[in-house]
C-alpha cells in the first residue's frame, strides 16, 4: 500500500468521485450515499456524468461534501472509488495529491497503475458478493450497494441513516430493504476489519440542511407547471428534458384528476416530432389552455418556424429549454449554456423572445408560474433556460414556498360582455399604447372571431402586403418587447460598495461565481456580482454595467453568447467586457473564474484593487 503525502483531517470538506459502468445500478448506491450525508445535516452536492447510451459505457458520480454550502464542482478529487477497470488509468490520475483510491481487489491490478502520493485501498467486493448473493444481476447490483457500506465505515456515515433511507425507498418491498442493508453491512464490516477506519476525510453531523430539500431542476419545473395551472403538455422525448414531462405527468396524476368523476383534467401528448409538439402547444394556448413543452437545443432548432408564428400571431407559449452540448447532436448528456442566442432570436425575420434564467431547482419551480403569466400577459413565447446540470442533478435548495393567493395572470383577454360592448373587435390594435393588444378566445362570442395568420397582417387583423400597415404591426411588437423590460424579474446584484470590478452570469454558473468571489475576497480582490434573471435586460442591468470599469462575463459556451447579447441589447462599451468561458460539458468550477480574473488584472492592478478595498 503506497503512503500518501501528509493528509490533514478534512471534516465535511472533501470530494468523492465514483467511477462505474452505466446500467449497473450504481446511481442508486451513489444517491444513497449523497442523501445519507444530507440527512446528517451536512450540505452536499451531487453531479452525475453519464453516457448517452443505455448500458455499458463509463459513468462517474461526484459528491462534494461542503460545510460551507458551495454548489459548484471544486475541481479536485479526494477519494476515488474506481469500480470500472476500463477507466482505472484515467481515474487514478485524477486523484488529488494526498488523496485515496478504492478499487475492487478481487482481480489483480497492474503495479504500474499506482501513484506514490495517493493511498490505494483494495477491497474484494465482487468476491464477497459472490459468496453472499445469488444471480449475476443481483451480484452486480449488490456490489455497488456494498461500496456504500465500505464508505460509511471509512467516512463515519451513520448506518441508521442509510437504513432509514432504504426503508423509505422500498417501503412496499421489505425484502429489498433487508437485501440492500445486508450488502451495506458486509461492506461496512469488511472495511472496519481490514482498512484504516476512519480516513482523515470524515463526515460529522451538522445542522445546516434543516429547511432544505434535495431535488433536481426537471422535477421542480414539472411541479411548477402544475402550480402555474398548466393542463396541456405536448412533447417529444429528448435528453436532457424528458424528465420534465415525466415529472409533470406524475404530479398531474395526483393533482389534476377530478375527485368525483376520476377524469383527468390534463393532457400529456407524445407528439411524432418537435414540430408537432410546439404546434399543439400553440393550438392549446390559442384555445385558452395553459400549455407548454420541454426540449433541448436540437428541438428548439426544429421548432423555430412555429416559434416565429407564435411571435408574429401573438400566441402565448412556454418552452422549457434544458440546454445540452451542441452543435448538432453534440454530447446529449453534458451541460452547456449554448442556446442563449438561439432562443433570444429564434426563427427567421425580426423576432425577439423573453428568456428566464433559473440558477437552481428552486428557481425552476418559481419561474414556471412567472413564465406562464408573462407569456399570456405579453401574448408571446417565453423560454425557461435551464441546463442539464440544473435539470438532471440533485441540488440542495430551500424548501419550496407557495402563495395560495396566487391566481394566473391571463393578460388582456376579453370576456363575452366586453366583446359584445365593442363596436368592432380588432385583434392587433394597440388601444392602451403599451404594445399589447387585446385578445379573445374561441367560442366566447362570434363578434370576437378573427383569422389567426402568420402572413402579413395589419393592426385590425386583416391580411396585408402594404408596407406601411406591416410596419405598424412590427413597430408595435418592438414596443411590446420594450414593455417586457418592466415585467421580467430584475437581476440579483451583490455589491461590495468598493469595487470597480464586476462579474456577470446567468443560470447555473451562479455556484462557481459565488465561490470564486469568496476566494478572491480572501486574496484582497473584492468583486461585485450581477446575476441576470431575464432577457430583455432591465434598467438595473444597464446601471450595473455603467457603474463598473471592468466586467467579467462568465458563461458556459465557446462563443461568448451572453456577452454578445449584452453588446447587442445594451449600451455597454464592448471594451468593458471580458469573457470567462467554459464549455467542456462538465459543470464549471470556481478555479477557472479566479484564475481568469487574477490573470487579467495583473500584479499592479491587483495591488490597486486591494488598496481601494482596504480604505
Amino acid at each position: 500500500m503506497a503512503q500518501p503525502a501528509t493528509t490533514q483531517d478534512r471534516v465535511n470538506d472533501f470530494v468523492i468521485k465514483l467511477a462505474n459502468v452505466n446500467g449497473t445500478g450504481s446511481a442508486s448506491a451513489n444517491t444513497l450515499l449523497m442523501k445519507s450525508i444530507f440527512r446528517m445535516g451536512v450540505p452536499v452536492m451531487g453531479k452525475n456524468y453519464f453516457p448517452s447510451n443505455i448500458q455499458g459505457l463509463p459513468t462517474w458520480y461526484e459528491i462534494r461534501v461542503t460545510k460551507d454550502g458551495y454548489v459548484a464542482r471544486s475541481g479536485r478529487v479526494d477519494l476515488m472509488v474506481a469500480m470500472n477497470a476500463e477507466t482505472y488509468q484515467k481515474d487514478v490520475r485524477e486523484v488529488s495529491p494526498g488523496g485515496f483510491l478504492i478499487y475492487d481487489s478481487t482481480w489483480p491490478r497492474s503495479t504500474l497503475l499506482t501513484r506514490d502520493d495517493v493511498t490505494i485501498l483494495g477491497a474484494p467486493l465482487a468476491r464477497i458478493c459472490n459468496e453472499n448473493f445469488v444471480g449475476v444481476r443481483n451480484r452486480i447490483l449488490m456490489k455497488n450497494i456494498m461500496y456504500a457500506g465500505l464508505l460509511a465505515a471509512l467516512l463515519e456515515i451513520d448506518l441508521e441513516v442509510i437504513r432509514q433511507l432504504l426503508t423509505e425507498s422500498y417501503a412496499k418491498k421489505p425484502a429489498l430493504v433487508e437485501a440492500n442493508m445486508k450488502a451495506v453491512q458486509l461492506g461496512y464490516d469488511w472495511a472496519k476489519a481490514n482498512l484504516p477506519c476512519p480516513l482523515p476525510l470524515r463526515v460529522q453531523r451538522m445542522d445546516k440542511t434543516k429547511g432544505h430539500i434535495m431535488i433536481d431542476g426537471n422535477t421542480a419545473a414539472g411541479l411548477g407547471a402544475v402550480y402555474a395551472g398548466a393542463t396541456v403538455a405536448p412533447w417529444y422525448p429528448i435528453t436532457p428534458s424528458t424528465s420534465v414531462m415525466d415529472s409533470f405527468r406524475g404530479f398531474a396524476q395526483k393533482l389534476r384528476v377530478d375527485p368525483e368523476t376520476g377524469q383527468n383534467n390534463y393532457a400529456v401528448i407524445q407528439a411524432e416530432d418537435e414540430l408537432a409538439a410546439i404546434g399543439m402547444v400553440l393550438g392549446a394556448n390559442w384555445n385558452g389552455a395553459r400549455a407548454f413543452t420541454a426540449t433541448s437545443g436540437p428541438g428548439i432548432s426544429l421548432m423555430s418556424e412555429f416559434i416565429g408564428l407564435a411571435y408574429y400571431a401573438e400566441i402565448p407559449a412556454v418552452i422549457v429549454d434544458v440546454q445540452r452540448v451542441g452543435p448538432s447532436t453534440g454530447m446529449p448528456t453534458r451541460t452547456q449554456q449554448c442556446d442563449i442566442m438561439l432562443c433570444a432570436y429564434a426563427s427567421h425575420g425580426d423576432t425577439k423572445h423573453v428568456l428566464l434564467f433559473p440558477s437552481n431547482p428552486e428557481e425552476c419551480f418559481q419561474m414556471m408560474p412567472l413564465a406562464f403569466d408573462l407569456a399570456e400577459r405579453l401574448q408571446t413565447p417565453v423560454f425557461v433556460m435551464s441546463d442539464l446540470d440544473i435539470g438532471m442533478n440533485d441540488w440542495m435548495v430551500p424548501e419550496f414556498k407557495w402563495n395560495d393567493a396566487y391566481r394566473p395572470d391571463r393578460g388582456k383577454v376579453l370576456s363575452k360582455d366586453e366583446i359584445e360592448a365593442l363596436p368592432k373587435f380588432h385583434r392587433y390594435l394597440d388601444k392602451d399604447d403599451d404594445g399589447i393588444p387585446y385578445r379573445t378566445l374561441p367560442g366566447v362570442s362570434p363578434k370576437g372571431a378573427y383569422f389567426t395568420r402568420g402572413s402579413g397582417h395589419n393592426q385590425y387583423g386583416g391580411y396585408t402586403e402594404d408596407s406601411q400597415e406591416y410596419q405598424v404591426v412590427m413597430e408595435r411588437l418592438s414596443r411590446k418587447f420594450k414593455r417586457a423590460k418592466t415585467l421580467v424579474p430584475p437581476p440579483v446584484i451583490e455589491a461590495t460598495g468598493t469595487s470597480s470590478l464586476g462579474l456577470v452570469s446567468v443560470g447555473s454558473s451562479r455556484g462557481a461565481v459565488n465561490e470564486a468571489r469568496d476566494i478572491l475576497a480572501k486574496r484582497g480582490i473584492p468583486v461585485d456580482y450581477m446575476r441576470i434573471k431575464a432577457f430583455p435586460f432591465t434598467k438595473e442591468v444597464e446601471a450595473f454595467m455603467a457603474s463598473h470599469e471592468k466586467i467579467f462575463v462568465v458563461e458556459q459556451n465557446r462563443d461568448a453568447q451572453l456577452k454578445s447579447l449584452l453588446t447587442l441589447e445594451t449600451d455597454v462599451p464592448k471594451s468593458k467586457l471580458y469573457s470567462i468561458l467554459h464549455y467542456s460539458g462538465l459543470p464549471m468550477t470556481s478555479k477557472e473564474i479566479v484564475e481568469a480574473v487574477v490573470a487579467e488584472l495583473g500584479d499592479q492592478r491587483r495591488a490597486q484593487v486591494a488598496a481601494v478595498a482596504a480604505t
